[in-house]
């Protein structure tokens, strides 16, 4: 079955403030605009009037997991003095983040880097040169935000403006897992014998850079490293090499072989435990533990001095994937931050 796909609230705001960019120069807000991801992919969208703010209903096409589906993501645009930059503001429903360790700083509107960059890129189309501040409002949001992650990560009064490519890709699991198997077979029949296996886009990009990896053989198993490993065993793969974030890959440490943040957690559960098997003392373990995200974690590991532990957790998350596949292929597991440096490698 073909899922439909839909658009990211990154997306809504970046066609919501292009809108308001052009009801600024010519006083009406058009019925669509297009803007486009980093890629230079491009997305037409239907914008509207609402209030103060011209808007864009967000679609998130047969994911139907997605809470935001249908709400309206809404931008105005304030001109400031002279040529400059572009601020951005969180109105009513975008939170704003107040811990360390996210990719936008305390203080700032939890709009993440891509849709910023998004709506940059749209606005000034319309206003190339004049430092202007960009609010972005999702009515609704702040209540919708209690059944999401956002509390926990000390992002509070609303939302998060998110995406990465633009897109919302629905989430079939059947699907999913036939289409990785599928790619297995498909690595295995080219001759390729030794598979790197990782979670995500970001993480592939890092994983071929440290490897220097010009091949097919790597594949992006999502949350579900464990069907990757089993099906790679049952195919007769060699050697595999799982690489990826603390954040997914501490999650296999600790035995769990799917990493959806609904199923499974443990990351740091596992990372305090070897802090301490290395001797660390009680407040560094107390501080990790304390941590909002694996990040902030990772920050406090490296200033205490027990940058090690990652070398021990690689060992231990490649002893996991060699238990579950009861040792028919060799295993490696290398531990990256997210600036694609290596943490620890088994």
């Amino acid at each position: 079955m073909n899922l439909r796909t839909g658009i990211t609230t990154g997306t809504c705001a970046a066609g919501a403030s292009k809108a308001y960019a052009l009801f600024l120069a010519y006083g009406v807000c058009p019925e669509y605009v297009s803007v486009k991801n980093l890629e230079g992919r491009e997305f037409t969208v239907r914008t509207f009037r609402e209030n103060e703010y011209c808007g864009v209903v967000k679609y998130s096409g047969d994911d139907r997991a997605d809470i935001t589906d249908g709400v309206h993501v809404l931008a105005r645009i304030e001109l400031l003095d002279g040529d400059g930059e572009i601020y951005f503001s969180a109105g009513d429903g975008v939170g704003t983040v107040t811990l360390p360790g996210l990719k936008i700083p305390p203080g700032e509107p939890a709009v993440n880097p891509v849709p910023r960059e998004m709506i940059a890129r749209a606005v000034r189309e319309v206003i190339p040169l004049r430092s202007l501040r960009v609010i972005i409002s999702i009515p609704g949001g702040e209540e919708l935000s209690k059944r999401t992650f956002n509390p926990r990560l000390g992002i509070t009064g609303g939302l998060s403006i998110l995406g990465t490519t633009g897109i919302v890709k629905p989430m079939n699991e059947e699907a999913l897992l036939s289409s990785l198997s599928l790619e297995l077979s498909m690595i295995y029949s080219m001759g390729f014998r030794e598979l790197y296996i990782t979670f995500a886009g970001t993480g592939e990009k890092f994983l071929r850079k440290i490897f220097h990896i010009e091949g097919r053989n790597v594949i992006q198993c999502g949350n579900y490293p464990g069907h990757v490993l089993d099906e790679a065993a049952k195919l007769g793969f060699e050697r595999v090499i799982i690489a990826g974030h603390p954040g997914k890959l501490l999650k296999v440490a600790a035995g769990s072989f799917i990493t959806h943040s609904r199923v499974a957690d443990g990351r740091l559960e596992v990372l305090c435990t070897h802090l301490a098997l290395m001797g660390a003392g009680r407040e560094t373990v107390r501080r990790v533990f304390a941590s909002n995200t694996t990040n902030e974690a990772i920050d406090i590991v490296r200033r205490e001095g027990y940058s090690g532990v990652w070398s021990m957790l690689a060992e231990r998350a490649a002893f996991r994937c060699s238990e579950r596949i009861c040792g028919k292929m060799k295993v490696c597991a290398v531990f990256i931050d997210g600036e694609g440096g290596v943490l620890g490698i088994a």
